[in-house]
């Protein structure tokens, strides 16, 4: 069970890393595209990596929830906390799905949100990851 918890924290981090990350590569992405005019069917660069980022992520996040939910009934044996850590995974996950629409529109040149609201939208992820270390460390239920 330790290889598998090794697994899961490391595809844990690799997300994490593009839950923060995307989000604010989109608002660089965003202004590149306005001042290049490029269109969507062309990234520049950081559009590129942004989409790469967070396509690789996508593996990640399901070998994280596979490990997590095998982990949550091998080992704790779905314990109060585990589900309600997985609640907040699942609030994680819906959170990714957006920043994931969003990652698809701006590829196609459509960029709805402001810098404002990603930037809001970026911190609100980190709120989650509290929440989500706070029940893993205390186990409060």
């Amino acid at each position: 069970m330790d290889w598998l918890k090794i697994i899961h924290i490391l595809c844990v981090m690799g997300w994490m890393t593009s839950i923060f990350a995307v989000p604010r590569a989109l608002i660089y992405w965003k202004r590149d595209f306005a001042n290049t005019g490029e269109n969507g069917a062309q990234p520049s660069p950081i559009g590129d990596l942004t989409y790469r980022l967070y396509r690789f992520s996508a593996g990640l996040m399901v070998i994280a929830l596979i490990t997590g939910i095998w982990l949550g009934a091998a080992v704790w044996a779905f314990d109060t906390w585990v589900i309600v850590k997985l609640a907040l995974v699942s609030v994680l996950v819906a959170h990714y799905m957006m920043t994931g629409g969003m990652v698809m529109r701006a590829r196609r040149g459509i960029f709805n949100e402001s810098d404002f609201y990603l930037r809001v939208f970026n911190e609100a992820s980190v709120v989650g990851i509290i929440a989500i270390l706070w029940v893993v460390v205390v186990k409060p239920f």
